[in-house]
């Protein structure tokens, strides 16, 4: 699946899955653009795809700033003049029972997770719908799919993401712009190494193909929305889980 020619911004791209895809959509050939608050670690990271002759810049991002959403927007077109993929892979959260949250936990679950994603998007829509094409792919989880054990407000948004791909979808068809979301079960990044030995095991006893995600099985996937075998495709909700979860 190639991307020549492309531009693709991926968010939170300076380290797990987000990394993976940025890689990924830079060995498909796009121009990736790493968007990240740890705005040296994305250099870093980019600067590495670039000796390897990959297309690849970083840009710093806070996707709970709207300064800095708007800035990072300005900066990306700088470079190229258009985006044609768009990747929010950004997220955060931790394992907290839902009656021991704080407020401010909760309001910065939702704007990462879910206002970020919907900013981002809507500063690089307009190109889009002006070209009448563009790819965008939503990074949400399986915790919004079907609810996670002490992740109460993070599956809340995160479920949001997934109302607002398939609205979104919908609105694009007749631009000919298509929004997918995939949904990442346990996947072995930082935040799985901050849940509980127990909850982990529970979770790794429970998926059918006995081991847990790696970034790149959902760099690829985003690959597949990213490319053009999925034209005809939108407003789908794709679970990378191993089998942990197998709801329509």
């Amino acid at each position: 699946m190639k991307l020549d020619g492309m531009t693709a911004v991926v968010t939170g791209a300076a380290s797990g899955i987000g990394l993976a895809i940025a890689e990924t959509m830079a060995e498909a050939g796009a121009h990736a653009i790493f968007g990240d608050i740890a705005a040296e670690k994305a250099e870093t990271e980019a600067r590495r795809l670039r000796r390897r002759d990959f297309a690849a810049d970083a840009i710093a991002l806070d996707v709970t700033d709207d300064r800095s959403i708007a800035d990072f927007a300005a900066a990306a077109m700088r470079l190229d003049n258009r985006v044609d993929i768009l990747v929010n892979a950004a997220g955060w959260g931790k394992f907290q029972p839902f009656i021991e949250n704080e407020p401010d936990f909760w309001e910065r679950v939702v704007a990462l997770n879910l206002l970020g994603p919907i900013k981002l998007t809507r500063a690089f829509l307009p190109g889009m719908m002006e070209r009448r094409s563009g790819k965008v792919i939503n990074v949400s989880s399986d915790a919004g799919r079907v609810g996670s054990l002490g992740e109460t407000v993070y599956s809340g948004a995160k479920a949001g993401a997934i109302g607002f791909t398939k609205g979104l979808a919908r609105e694009m068809a007749r631009y000919s712009i298509s929004v997918n979301c995939v949904c990442p079960g346990p996947t072995d990044t930082p935040l799985l190494a901050a849940v509980p030995e127990k909850i982990r095991e529970a979770f790794l006893h429970a998926i059918p193909m006995r081991r847990f995600g790696k970034p790149s099985d959902v760099a690829g996937a985003v690959l597949f929305f990213a490319s053009a075998h999925s034209d005809y495709i939108t407003g789908q909700v794709l679970s990378v889980s191993g089998g942990l979860t197998m709801a329509g």
